[in-house]
């Protein structure tokens, strides 16, 4: 869309009487957008009331305080995942999206998350700590450690008067009493639990008094465990070189002891039950295998018996043994003299014959003497043919070769070229003069065409300003869109105040 300049457009517009007249739903919608647009997800906190939970699994509710209220729609798909029930007077602490409900035109918050205001901070800083912490790998398999199969002491991280403690122990007397127990005594909740906690980790991986440590308390809430939440009892706990049992409240109760330690047991008696092996359970397998071990034996007993009871009566007596070796040696004997004797009257006839064939040595070198005086002159001979015809083809080659060499030819092959090279370069300038000449034409034309001539007539380019789409409808555009004009010198980056399409 070409303008002549942006004052232009605005006093035209100005001039036009064309109302636009929204229509309800239009209006509702771009309330709606506007509105979704303006805020993200955001935390309010205040108290439900007017609460209705129909069949259809959707929460709606009224949240308010002193000074004002809003309504409120928590989707099936999102209060799946309450951890409560929710309750007409509760205070709450809500992460929403602001939206308008078009059907009434009312102003509404879509719950995405409901959770208790009493322990919401708590429970945000432990899931931003349980993420960070994930993030740098504390919470990584490759980093737990195994527990000992038979440890020789157990040490236990906890108070003393609590009944973690006794269970632990009454537990560990039950399944294993050979072991030995080591009490860190400390406090589990209060302002200086956690400091306490630290301590005991890192005394106990300094003695290495114990092969393995449970560390832990009774059930709570979130408030009475946070002392198992702290960031440098995580840290204490991962560089620890001692395998960690964390056994911290309930069997629903997760702290961030829980995920960093090495094992995870849901009750602090269950962490005693992981810890020891069940020594009832190790007698009952040894009689098992002392009664598999004494039923092999007895079996191997009895079959080598039997294996050597067959064997005895496999063996022949040593003197048929004797004599049957005796009969087999005397025979091998007389084999042996009958093969020598044999062997010896073929040697002797074959020396017989070679005597017979057997000639003297100067007959045979006179023999071979005229053979070779026979051989050297049949070789000189050939010899002497054989240099007469290389010398004759030699004459015929020197004479052909002189009558062909090409000095002639090569002087007429140098002139061609000369001829050939400087109609060469007569064509090189013609074609160079020829593509200069087009080249002119086509830079001539280009500039006929181009659109930088009709803006230095007092013209313009208007574009959307995100897309850089030319505009040329007054249509592609609707009031508060951003447009960018373009002018022979410079650009204007402008705001559409008015649309008028005709």
């Amino acid at each position: 869309m070409a303008v002549q300049s942006t004052s232009n457009q605005t006093s035209a517009l100005a001039n036009r009487a064309v109302k636009d007249v929204y229509p309800v739903s239009r209006l509702v919608r771009e309330a709606r957008v506007l509105l979704e647009g303006s805020f993200p997800l955001i935390w309010v906190e205040g108290e439900i009331s007017n609460l209705a939970m129909p069949a259809s699994g959707h929460i709606y509710f009224t949240l308010k305080d002193e000074a004002a209220q809003v309504r409120c729609a928590m989707f099936r798909n999102r209060n799946n995942q309450l951890r409560f029930t929710p309750e007409n007077g509760m205070q709450v602490l809500l992460r929403v999206r602001v939206s308008l409900y078009e059907g009434r035109g009312e102003f509404q918050l879509i719950v995405e998350h409901m959770e208790e205001a009493g322990s919401g901070a708590l429970q945000r800083a432990y899931e931003a700590l349980k993420h960070r912490l994930g993030q740098e790998g504390l919470f990584d398999q490759t980093h737990k450690k195994t527990l000992p199969i038979l440890p020789k002491s157990i040490g236990i991280i906890s108070s003393p008067d609590g009944a973690a403690v006794h269970d632990i122990v009454s537990v560990l007397k039950r399944r294993f009493p050979a072991v030995d127990v080591v009490l860190y005594p400390v406090a589990v909740q209060g302002e200086n639990s956690a400091g306490q906690l630290i301590a005991a980790v890192k005394l106990a991986d300094q003695r290495r008094d114990c092969d393995v440590i449970i560390i832990g308390r009774g059930g709570g809430s979130l408030e009475d465990l946070w002392s198992f939440n702290d960031e440098q009892l995580a840290r204490a706990i991962f560089a620890c070189e001692l395998p960690i049992i964390s056994a911290v409240g309930h069997e629903i109760d997760f702290t961030i002891c829980d995920f960093v330690a090495d094992v995870r047991a849901p009750t602090p008696s269950a962490a005693a039950e992981l810890a020891v092996p069940d020594v009832q359970q190790y007698v009952l397998n040894f009689q098992r295998y002392q009664q598999q071990l004494t039923h092999i034996i007895r079996h191997r007993l009895t079959s080598e018996q039997r294996h050597l009871q067959h064997l005895h009566r496999a063996l022949p007596r040593p003197e048929l043994i004797l004599r049957q070796q005796t009969q087999w040696l005397t025979q091998q004997k007389r084999m042996l003299d009958s093969a020598w004797h044999h062997q010896l009257l073929n040697y002797q006839q074959k020396l017989d014959y070679l005597s017979v064939r057997l000639k003297h040595p100067r007959a045979q070198i006179e023999k071979q003497r005229s053979v070779l005086k026979s051989l050297t002159h049949r070789l000189q001979t050939a010899y002497r043919t054989h240099q007469k015809s290389i010398n004759l083809q030699f004459s015929s080659l020197q004479l052909r070769l002189q009558r062909q060499v090409p000095l002639s030819q090569l002087r007429e092959q140098q002139n061609a070229l000369q001829t050939l090279s400087k109609q060469n370069h007569r064509l090189i300038h013609q074609h160079l003069d020829k593509a200069r000449q087009f080249l002119a034409q086509q830079v001539r034309t280009l500039a006929a065409v181009s659109p930088l001539n009709t803006l230095d007539r007092g013209y313009s380019i208007t574009s959307k300003q995100n897309s850089g789409e030319v505009i040329t409808v007054a249509s592609e555009v609707a009031p508060g869109d951003s447009v960018l004009v373009r002018l022979h010198q410079g650009q204007l980056s402008c705001e559409v105040k008015k649309v008028d399409e005709k």
